[in-house]
């Protein structure tokens, strides 16, 4: 048991001092209480056996409520007691009390504080300026921030850096790039925001230009850039990212590791993937639900799991889930609809989508939507996938008709894909890639004029044919990747002579090859 004595507390119990006082050198005992043991309730047990505490136990005593989570006693003790005492702030009073409003989400509170830092003189003092700063910030009161800053006769490092924060975290790239520049001198911590900023709206060649020109990067820096082009789909240059990360040193975490696992997943490199697989074992990760689900879906994408043939694998798992009383969610029936698509299992896929929401109270999302359809197109059932569709209780998107038209294109219907074309020129409007599988399909079937209507329309509507087909092969822990009409690859000649050799077999087998129009 606790004994407050062992600690050099002085209580008087029964009207006798049970022990002197012993000081700790250098830490109150009220403090040491908090911070090493956050007893809250010790704590104050020990302040109300003092008779006159001063600032110093007040500052402690707020700043280790905040510690332990409990803001409102903090400021509960400065409004009730201390002011009431007539104890005076200080600077590390207020920096207190403004993490414990950030904390409560009380704006109200907070402007009151800001009004007593100015009664008590402290509106130019330099973490408390920078305190504010970043709890407007927290309540999206940019102008605010942005006044504070601007009446702070001295700014040093952080402060500019808690305004650049605060404008990239309303997505007001502008202005955080202009206080970026003006900064005297700039952190890791201020580079990594604006980085971060780019990356968050896509913009990742600012990015990757100010990734370039970063004087010194830690593992947050690397991280950003490896999650900012996996997030933008160019899987090569984030692992580009990551070998030059181990080659500098730098040791992943977690979430750098959950981002490259990701990564593998999207292009198929298996054997990269179980590399970092056994990093984690060795280097005592956790497999928590992040990088254990990371890991699940690397080794499916990749041909390590049942998705790819073990259908009844993957209904033996959920049924174990039942079993354990585990209860499924959305993501769970994901999975399992996927499975029933790559197993062509449509009347198990029809009775799981019917369950979700009569056996688990789970509405169907666009996801569980686009399963649904992926599983009818690839069966050749068509007209259930767009009557799905159409029955949706929400607003089908272009992923969703997408599957349909894809399907359109892999059995040859061509006036459903019409209707999916319909949709999705309204949806995508300038992406080529649904007009061009609509003129193939029109050219298979010899209709030149709609062709030609089609070309028509893209040329009126500005339509341009942007993106190289491309693809990833890895060979020797090593990724290939082939783009249309890219002669880049070192084995050039070799791979051509072997599609050479190829096709010369392939006639001589009266093999005639699917002709693509565009």
């Amino acid at each position: 048991m606790f004994k407050p004595e062992t600690f050099g507390i002085s209580v008087r119990i029964h009207g006798q001092d049970q022990r002197k006082p012993r000081l700790f050198p250098g830490e109150p005992i009220y403090q040491r209480l908090f911070h090493t043991f956050r007893r809250t309730d010790y704590a104050l047990l020990a302040m109300s056996h003092m008779k006159n505490p001063n600032i110093f136990v007040y500052n402690a005593m707020i700043r280790g409520f905040v510690h332990c989570s409990s803001p409102i006693q903090a400021l509960i003790l400065y409004s009730k007691n201390m002011l009431t005492a007539q104890i005076y702030p200080t600077s590390y009073t207020f920096s207190s009390i403004i993490r414990g409003c950030k904390l409560l989400s009380a704006l109200e509170f907070g402007e009151a504080i800001h009004c007593h830092i100015w009664k008590f003189g402290f509106a130019s003092h330099l973490y408390v300026g920078t305190a504010l700063i970043e709890c407007y910030s927290d309540f999206c009161k940019i102008a605010e921030s942005r006044r504070v800053f601007g009446e702070m006769p001295e700014r040093d490092v952080f402060a500019w850096t808690t305004m650049v924060t605060a404008h990239a975290r309303v997505g007001d790239l502008g202005s955080a790039r202009k206080v970026f520049d003006e900064m005297p001198e700039r952190n890791t911590a201020a580079w990594n925001t604006m980085i971060d900023g780019y990356a968050s709206v896509g913009d990742v060649e600012s990015a990757a230009q100010l990734f370039s020109e970063m004087p010194k990067r830690d593992l947050i820096s690397w991280t950003i850039m490896i999650t900012c082009y996996a997030q933008n789909k160019q899987y090569v240059e984030a692992l580009a990212v990551f070998s030059e990360m181990k080659s500098q040193g730098t040791s992943p975490d977690e979430v750098t590791l959950a981002s490259v696992i990701s990564v593998c997943a999207h292009i198929g490199a298996l054997d990269l993937g179980k590399e970092i697989h056994l990093y984690l074992i060795q280097n005592g990760f956790d497999l928590d639900v992040y990088l254990g689900s990371a890991l699940i879906d690397m080794y499916a994408k990749c041909g390590s799991l049942a998705v790819h043939g073990f259908a009844q694998a993957a209904f033996a798992m959920f049924s174990r889930m039942e079993r354990e009383k585990i209860k499924p969610n959305g993501v769970t029936f994901i999975s399992v609809l996927n499975a029933c698509t790559h197993a062509g299992l449509v009347e198990e896929g029809r009775r799981r989508f019917l369950s979700m929401s009569s056996d688990y109270s789970i509405p169907p999302e666009i996801q569980h939507y686009g399963c649904m359809v992926d599983l009818f197109c690839k069966a050749g059932l068509l007209e259930d996938a767009l009557g799905l569709i159409q029955s949706m209780q929400i607003e089908p998107n272009s992923i969703v008709w997408g599957a349909l038209l894809g399907g359109c294109k892999l059995h040859r219907n061509l006036s459903i894909a019409q209707i999916a074309v319909d949709k999705l020129m309204v949806l995508e409007p300038n992406n080529s890639g649904h007009y061009t599988l609509l003129v193939n399909m029109y050219a298979e079937e010899n209709q030149w004029s709609e062709v030609s209507k089609i070309r028509s329309a893209m040329k009126l509507l500005g339509v341009e044919k942007t993106c190289r087909g491309s693809s990833w092969i890895e060979i020797d822990s090593k990724v290939h990747l082939f783009a249309a009409s890219d002669k880049s690859h070192a084995c050039l000649d070799r791979i051509y002579s072997l599609l050479g050799e190829l096709d010369t077999q392939l006639k001589l087998n009266s093999y005639q090859p699917e002709v693509w129009h565009i």
